[in-house]
C-alpha cells in the first residue's frame, strides 16, 4: 500500500464524494464504491497496470493505492480531484444556478486522464436508458475484468485492456444487452486505444476530433468523455434526449427545448458550460413525466 494526502489549495469547502460522483456508472458499478464509512474506491487501468484507490476525506483527503498502478494514481490525486479545476471565472447568471452553486461550494470537476475508461461506458449509453448502459458495463467487467488489487470491496473489478476488449466474443455482448453498433464502436475504439489517450492533454477541440475520428463516437459522447478524461468545464453535452428539456424547463419554466434552445440559455456560461449544466442538474428541477416509461429491448432475446 502507498499513501498521499491532498488539501485543496483554496482551503475552502471541498465536497468528495459530490465531486467523484460523476464517475460512478450506476448504483451497482463494480470499479466505483463508497462504503458504509464514507469512503471512495476507484479500481482503475492504468498505464502502468490496474490500480486501486480507496479516498477519505477528514478536511484533507487521503488517499491509499494498491497495485501495479498505485504510483500512478497518486501521482495524479490532486488533478483527479480537481486541483487544476478553476472556477474563479464562473459567474452565475440564474437565480437557480446562483442558489446550486451556493449549495454545493466543495464541487469540483474531476480530471482522470484516462480517456478509455470514460469512452467505453459513455459509448454503453449510446441511445439506450441508463439502468441498460449500467447493466451492461457490470456485466462486461464482471466476466471480463480482472480484480481490484488490494483490499478492496467485494466484486470490484478492474476494467479489460485494450486486447481483452477486442476479445471480447460477440455472445457476451449480446447477453449484455449491447447491440452489433455500440460493440463494434468499443472494438474499434480498442484497436486505436492508444491514440485516443493522448487526447487527454489536447485542447477539448483537438481532443474531441481525435475521438469522433473512430466511426459510431459523435459530439454526445466525446463530451460526456471529455468531461471526465479532461476535466473540461465547457464540454456541453448535445444529442441528449433529456439535458436540453431539463436546462430549458430549470431556466425559463417551459419544456421542449431543444439543443439549440439550451446552446442560446447556456451561452452566457461561456467557458463553464458543462460546470453550469452539473448544477442545474443538482438543484433537482426537472419537468414533471407526461408519458409512460420507455420499453428497454431484451436484445439477448433477438
Amino acid at each position: 500500500m502507498a499513501t498521499r494526502t491532498w488539501a485543496p489549495p483554496t482551503g475552502g469547502p471541498y465536497d468528495l464524494q459530490r465531486t467523484l460522483g460523476v464517475l460512478a456508472r450506476g448504483p451497482g458499478d463494480p470499479a466505483y464504491r463508497v462504503d458504509a464509512a464514507g469512503a471512495v474506491w476507484r479500481a482503475s487501468r492504468t498505464p502502468q497496470g490496474p490500480g486501486t484507490l480507496r479516498l477519505t476525506d477528514d478536511g484533507r483527503v487521503r488517499a491509499e493505492a494498491w497495485g501495479p498502478g498505485a504510483d500512478w494514481l497518486l501521482d495524479r490525486l490532486p488533478t483527479l480531484l480537481g486541483a487544476t479545476d478553476d472556477p474563479a471565472g464562473f459567474t452565475p447568471r440564474h437565480r437557480l444556478v446562483h442558489e446550486a452553486h451556493r449549495r454545493h461550494p466543495g464541487l469540483r470537476l474531476v480530471r482522470t486522464g484516462l480517456v478509455l475508461e470514460s469512452l467505453i461506458p459513455s459509448i454503453l449509453e449510446q441511445k439506450v436508458t441508463s439502468d441498460e448502459a449500467y447493466r451492461a458495463w457490470r456485466l462486461l467487467l464482471t466476466r471480463h475484468g480482472e480484480p481490484a488489487p488490494g483490499p478492496a470491496p467485494a466484486g470490484m473489478r478492474v476494467m479489460p485492456d485494450p486486447a481483452g476488449w477486442a476479445r471480447v466474443p460477440s455472445w457476451e455482448w449480446h447477453r449484455a444487452h449491447v447491440d452489433a453498433k455500440r460493440s463494434a464502436t468499443i472494438v474499434r475504439a480498442a484497436r486505436v486505444a492508444a491514440r485516443l489517450e493522448e487526447a487527454a492533454t489536447m485542447d477539448d477541440a483537438r481532443a474531441a476530433a481525435r475521438l469522433q475520428a473512430v466511426p459510431g463516437i459523435g459530439p454526445w459522447t466525446a463530451a460526456e468523455t471529455l468531461q471526465r478524461a479532461n476535466g473540461s468545464p465547457d464540454a456541453v453535452t448535445t444529442g441528449d434526449l433529456h439535458l436540453p428539456g431539463v436546462v430549458g424547463y430549470a431556466l425559463t419554466g417551459f419544456r421542449g427545448a431543444d439543443d439549440a434552445a439550451m446552446l442560446d440559455l447556456l451561452a452566457p456560461y461561456a467557458g463553464h458550460r458543462h460546470r453550469a449544466c452539473r448544477l442545474i442538474l443538482l438543484s433537482g428541477v426537472i419537468p414533471p413525466r407526461r408519458g409512460p416509461r420507455f420499453t428497454v429491448p431484451d436484445f439477448s432475446r433477438i
